[in-house]
């Protein structure tokens, strides 16, 4: 689980320093961090896509938005998840642990058969 958090929130956090600094033309003499270069990539990304390159990042912060929920969700599904499924059990009366046998089980004794003397 922690292989799977650190592999998400390495492209997340670089994506997000990156878009940060560029927009705000913070490079410390570096040319990826440059504003230009900036411009640059999202007018790329917005030819091949067809659409504004001003219309990319809120649709960028909406995928992460989504992720993350799904994320949270896995994270949430692998923590509770007995408690999940106990819970289905009783919502559908498949507990069987509390001591009660099941309805298909449930028979009625046999007549005893009459005795020949």
């Amino acid at each position: 689980m922690k292989l799977f958090l650190v592999l998400w929130i390495t492209p997340l956090t670089l994506l997000g320093g990156w878009y940060g600094l560029s927009y705000y033309d913070i490079n410390f003499g570096y040319r990826i961090l440059s504003r230009d270069l900036h411009d640059l990539v999202f007018m790329i990304y917005g030819d091949l896509l067809g659409m504004a390159p001003e219309a990319i990042p809120p649709l960028v912060l909406k995928a992460i938005i989504v992720d993350t929920v799904l994320v949270l969700g896995f994270i949430l599904l692998k923590r509770r998840r007995k408690q999940i499924w106990a819970a289905f059990k009783r919502t559908f009366g498949w507990d069987t642990e509390a001591g009660e046998a099941p309805l298909e089980s449930v028979r009625e004794p046999e007549p005893e058969l009459s005795r020949a003397s």
